[in-house]
């Protein structure tokens, strides 16, 4: 199992994150006014990110748009500028990008950034994303269930901190344990963010047992709470107050 270098994870461990954005109370997830309300709390942001069909970085967590705006269909199949005139269900804001995002937070708070991959295709995603974070001076991680993200950041953007996404509900068995730990060694993160409903794990234990950060998701009631403080690092949350 990989070893994490404490340096680059420490901002991990350092406060919760906000899991879309601080949404709720008229706000939409994934929104500029979610992340302006994690902001001011001093939360962490996580946030979903997906490629337009020109290969711009947009923060929409669905494939499709149907759930969030009024249009239907994919996501992946919109231009960047089609994307930019589509409205949030219930708001004046359209899909963020991006730059967008990382522009408003200017390293006030750290953002976890999970990266989708509807299509299949990592490449025209992962170029984007590395492309806004050049130069980026906040704190910052990518993730991802792929493991194929990380690995493609360990070799083309090494600067930044990377994930991988993990759950066991519905995946347990030796069948995929071994796909879990395949994943791991091909993705090499330098973090774990694991899936509330599969805490207690030996694997993340092992993890953690190594030096290596696990964060949790998503936490939304003092149970999950309680769970995560015993077993995590640190939480992703969404529908508490804290």
């Amino acid at each position: 199992m990989p070893v994490s270098d404490p340096t680059r994870t420490a901002f991990l461990r350092a406060q919760p994150f906000a899991h879309r954005g601080l949404h709720g109370h008229g706000r939409v997830e994934n929104s500029r006014a979610a992340f302006v309300a994690a902001i001011a709390a001093g939360h962490g942001i996580e946030c979903d990110v997906q490629a337009s069909r020109d290969g711009e970085a947009f923060v929409f967590h669905d494939a499709d748009l149907d759930r969030l705006t009024d249009q239907t269909g994919p996501l992946r199949d919109r231009s960047a500028k089609t994307l930019d005139g589509i409205r949030l269900t219930g708001t004046e804001e359209t899909i963020p990008t991006l730059y967008q995002l990382l522009a408003r937070t200017l390293g006030r708070v750290p953002i976890l950034i999970e990266i989708k991959t509807p299509g299949g295709d990592i490449v025209p995603i992962c170029r984007a994303v590395a492309r806004e974070l050049d130069g980026y001076r906040g704190a910052v991680a990518i993730m991802a269930f792929h493991p194929g993200v990380p690995r493609w950041f360990r070799r083309n953007a090494p600067q930044v901190v990377r994930g991988l996404v993990v759950t066991e509900e519905n995946r347990r068995g030796l069948k995929h344990d071994a796909a879990r730990t395949l994943a791991l060694a091909y993705a090499k993160p330098d973090f774990l963010a694991y899936d509330i409903r599969s805490l207690p794990s030996l694997f993340a234990a092992h993890a953690r047992a190594r030096g290596m950060p696990v964060l949790t998701w998503t936490v939304r009631d003092a149970i999950g709470e309680r769970t995560a403080f015993a077993h995590a690092d640190e939480v992703i949350f969404e529908g508490i107050d804290r």
